[in-house]
């Protein structure tokens, strides 16, 4: 919309204080919340045997402290106004099995059980909460930029291969078509709405569905291998 004005604020997810002050200051100058978007993350990309511990402490610091430090900002704000939104960004990695996406899927697989769980919690006192579950979007995420980590480069090469060969949606699409489903109070989103096929697939057959990543995971293997000769 035209004639807004909008503020912007760098703030780390991991830091609860920070939050609940850039919350503080927003009630302060606007005189209440109507939306918490909690969408800050970063990928980490490689076999569960490659990873440290310190991968594990980030990933989860980052992908799901942060988003219960924006849920635990907000919430009771929410229910003392009797009204908000509370929006979490998860992914399909967190719905469906996805090799070398272990420490990321259970990062976001965590999120939307939290909102599933907050969302019947939350709809007594007014306040709502969706989960978004994006397929592949053209962020520097999936294109390898700064928010992204490979433990195993030739294997994220191929990896980033493999995502751009599912037509990654644009981010500014992705956004129109998430803010219509949140203005729907949808609880779980799923975009591009075709991935909702696999989603399907798992619930109708967990097991299929991990045998299908397991011949990814060994398609991915054989690519690596493929560019190494």
């Amino acid at each position: 919309m035209r004639g807004l004005k909008a503020t912007a604020a760098s703030v780390d997810v991991t830091d609860f204080a920070a939050i609940s002050k850039t919350i503080d200051d927003t009630i302060k100058r606007c005189g209440r919340l109507d939306y918490m978007f909690n969408n800050a993350g970063i990928s980490i990309s490689g076999e569960v045997l490659v990873h440290r511990m310190e991968d594990w402490d980030r990933i989860l610091d980052v992908n799901l402290r942060g988003v219960i430090n924006g849920i635990q900002a907000a919430y009771p704000l929410f229910v003392s106004q009797g009204f908000g939104h509370i929006v979490n960004t998860a992914s399909m990695r967190g719905l469906v099995p996805v090799p070398l996406s272990a420490s990321y899927g259970a990062t976001k697989a965590a999120v939307i059980s939290i909102s599933k769980s907050l969302r019947a919690e939350a709809a007594s006192a007014g306040v709502r909460v969706s989960v978004l579950c994006p397929g592949v979007i053209k962020t520097p995420m999936v294109l390898g930029g700064r928010s992204h980590r490979d433990l195993q480069l030739e294997l994220g090469a191929v990896q980033r291969d493999n995502w751009l060969r599912f037509f990654p949606m644009e981010p500014n699409t992705f956004a129109r078509k998430a803010l219509r489903q949140i203005a729907r109070d949808k609880a779980i989103i799923v975009i591009p709405s075709w991935w909702r096929l696999m989603w399907w697939l798992d619930r109708a057959s967990p097991t299929l569905s991990i045998l299908l990543a397991q011949k990814l995971f060994e398609r991915l293997k054989h690519g690596t291998i493929a560019r190494k000769e």
